[in-house]
């Protein structure tokens, strides 16, 4: 019996001293942990030195740690923050290539139309003298307007062109007949003649074909690169809810809490994470690949048969041209105006001294290509639409692929698939990969969802987009959907209007200005 007593006092004393060993071991140091801990800037104060018991963590697993709850709650923030920097930074390229590109674009067609200006009033001057600056605000009035239209005004150009061609008439009307005196009456009915009479041949019909396709392409594609950049912007500042929060810290900061800060988390396990906190932007990726299609099928039309360079440049030859066929007709039409409209009664100060058949007689000589002005730093727009087709190109299903990128091996998550991270402790990752998008979510064995809520941003941006490529598609076909003036309720504003609370639109384009909520 006394034996038998002694053998179970030593296998207790044994136990004893195994259980005070292992509590030892299992009380591990947690100067790493508090040495990366201030490295993040936080204070030391409290931090323990050696592992606690863990029953406290909301977040992290429960064992023996380094975290107080103080402490959790830091790197919860923590992680906030840095997963929005990550989407931020990761979406850096894409946004600004659409504000450099609409940037470039905008300056090459404002240039484009400056220097065209700059050569139709240089040459109309040398060849027509006088009469031209006479008459030059009808010139004028026609790259004002154009001007307008691009920057988003509520301009008709077909209705404009009409009026450009009108006011032409009636003052050369005026100048091959000065022998008359002509009322405003009298010169209203001469414009009736216009079609019938076709006084300038066929160039304008020729030439309003022409601008208002190379004009509404243009418009809408730059149009375009600011709805894309608008839509990014907004997306790339992703709303962080308390569940991806919660898998954030959970996967960023947990290794923290288990003395393991180096550790970096398993491939899968990032990507179950980002694709559940970022499953509302995946959602928009379907509406955006058909917002870049869009996009590229007007910039082949800008370079193709909507040329706006080969419209623009020598619009002031055509003008020439039209000018030249009124002078070669004027006794016919002056005739068919005169059976009419009626005879004019004969001016009181008669013909001017300088035969006005001299005036029109020296045939307009466009530049050549030296003398011709370079466009906006030196560029073609064939350069500057393929630039921009091959960053559209590369912009295409960024938003369901940033889940790859955020998670590269290396960048953030370990290549070692035993010697990383899997949300409990050092070693593989097991649960599948989740899909895509917020239905797909309902699988996701870390970010916890709703997916019947979806992101009332996101589906803001999804409803612009889809109006935008509405644009480009009729874009595409020549045809304009009439905008309203910047000061008025534009359809754009609209789209916007809901998202835009609270935030001030930078918007360089009269016409995007967002409206108040």
């Amino acid at each position: 019996m006394c034996a038998m007593w002694r053998l179970q006092v030593a296998l207790c004393t044994l136990s004893v001293l195994s259980l005070s060993s292992a509590g030892e071991s299992k009380a591990r140091s947690c100067s790493e942990v508090r040495q990366a801990y201030s490295a993040k800037g936080f204070s030391l104060l409290h931090v323990p030195h050696q592992e606690i018991s863990g029953e406290h963590l909301r977040v992290c697993p429960k064992g023996y740690t380094c975290c107080t709850s103080e402490m959790e709650d830091k790197l919860s923030q923590q992680s906030k923050q840095e997963f929005e920097v990550m989407v931020e930074d990761s979406s850096h390229n894409m946004r600004t290539t659409f504000t450099s590109r609409h940037k470039k674009f905008d300056e090459f067609f404002l240039e484009l139309l400056d220097n065209s200006e700059k050569s139709l009033n240089s040459m109309f001057t040398k060849t027509y003298g006088k009469l031209y600056m006479q008459n030059s605000e009808v010139f004028q009035d026609l790259f004002t307007e154009l001007k307008r239209y691009y920057t988003g005004g509520n301009v008709n150009l077909e209705e404009m062109l009409n009026d450009f061609w009108s006011r032409l008439l009636e003052r050369m009307f005026q100048l091959l007949n000065s022998q008359y005196h002509f009322t405003d009456d009298y010169l209203e009915c001469v414009t009736k003649y216009t079609d019938q009479l076709k006084p300038f041949g066929d160039v304008p019909r020729k030439l309003k074909a022409q601008v208002t396709r190379a004009f509404i392409a243009a418009r809408t594609f730059v149009q375009g690169l600011t709805v894309g950049r608008e839509v990014a912007n907004r997306v790339a500042k992703v709303n962080v809810v308390p569940a991806c929060v919660r898998a954030l810290t959970q996967m960023l900061y947990c290794p923290y809490c288990r003395g393991m800060p180096g550790l970096k988390p398993c491939h899968n396990y990032c990507y179950n994470v980002m694709r559940g906190c970022l499953a509302n932007q995946a959602d928009l990726d379907a509406e955006w690949n058909l917002f870049i299609d869009a996009m590229l099928l007007v910039a082949d039309r800008l370079v193709g048969p909507f040329n706006i360079e080969a419209v623009i440049e020598p619009i002031d030859i055509k003008i020439s041209e039209a000018i030249m066929t009124m002078q070669d007709n004027s006794m016919q039409v002056s005739a068919k105006v005169f059976q009419g409209c009626g005879q004019p009664k004969p001016s009181a100060i008669g013909r001017s001294a300088r035969g006005l058949s001299d005036v029109f007689s020296s045939r307009f000589r466009p530049f050549t290509p030296e003398q011709r002005p370079t466009t906006a730093a030196g560029t073609s727009l064939d350069r500057l639409v393929i630039d921009i087709k091959e960053k559209l190109k590369e912009s295409k299903k960024f938003w369901s692929k940033l889940p790859d990128d955020i998670c590269a091996e290396g960048k953030l998550t370990e290549s070692d698939e035993e010697q990383c991270w899997n949300s409990h402790t050092k070693g593989r990752y097991f649960p599948e990969v989740v899909k895509e998008g917020l239905t797909n979510q309902v699988n996701n064995p870390e970010v916890i969802l709703d997916i019947t809520r979806p992101d009332t941003l996101i589906r803001q941006q999804i409803m612009a987009l889809r109006v935008m490529t509405n644009k480009l598609k009729n874009a595409y076909n020549g045809n304009d959907i009439s905008f309203q003036d910047s000061s008025k309720s534009s359809d754009i504003s609209i789209m916007f209007c809901l998202c835009s609370c609270g935030t001030k639109s930078k918007s360089p384009v009269p016409f995007l200005s967002l409206p108040a909520c």
